[in-house]
């Protein structure tokens, strides 16, 4: 593999080493999309967790438009997930206080179940993969991963 052309073009040109970076997080964001929603109940995708996940991480009280443009997808796109984990209990819909024509979205008890529920479900998931990549590797890896995480979530602002 150290033969490859791309490799020798490195010190001249890097775009290739950053579309070899991209493009391994997109197949790993593809295969780990896959295991997780193995894990999830019935009729719920990793975007109705993210959205959950999000509320938890980031704050309750979003608006959907706050959603849309945070997970950068049309405001229709996060209305119908919003309109999925509300059918389902996981959510609330409130008025805006501070905007009567807007909503704010708050997460349920159930929504906190639920994500913790599929937190737990990734269990045996998570303890194969340690297997083969052990938490003092994985340590090495997250902050790198969360740095370049902000400097892409910054820079599309």
């Amino acid at each position: 593999m150290a033969d490859r052309k791309e490799d020798h073009l490195i010190e001249d040109d890097p775009t290739p080493l950053y579309f070899q970076l991209f493009n391994e997080i997109g197949i790993i964001e593809q295969l780990t999309r896959a295991i997780f929603e193995e894990h999830l109940p019935d009729g719920f995708l990793v975007s109705h967790f993210a959205v959950v996940n999000s509320l938890v991480r980031v704050r309750d009280g979003r608006t959907p438009l706050e959603l849309a443009r945070a997970f950068q997808v049309p405001k229709t796109t996060m209305t119908h997930t919003l309109s999925g984990l509300e059918k389902h209990g996981l959510i609330e819909m409130r008025p805006n206080p501070r905007d009567g024509r807007s909503k704010q979205v708050w997460l349920t008890k159930n929504g906190d179940i639920f994500r913790e529920n599929a937190i737990r479900g990734l269990v045996p998931a998570f303890a194969e993969f340690a297997e083969k990549f052990p938490p003092d590797v994985v340590t090495g890896i997250v902050p790198i991963l969360a740095e370049m995480r902000e400097y892409l979530d910054a820079a599309r602002d």
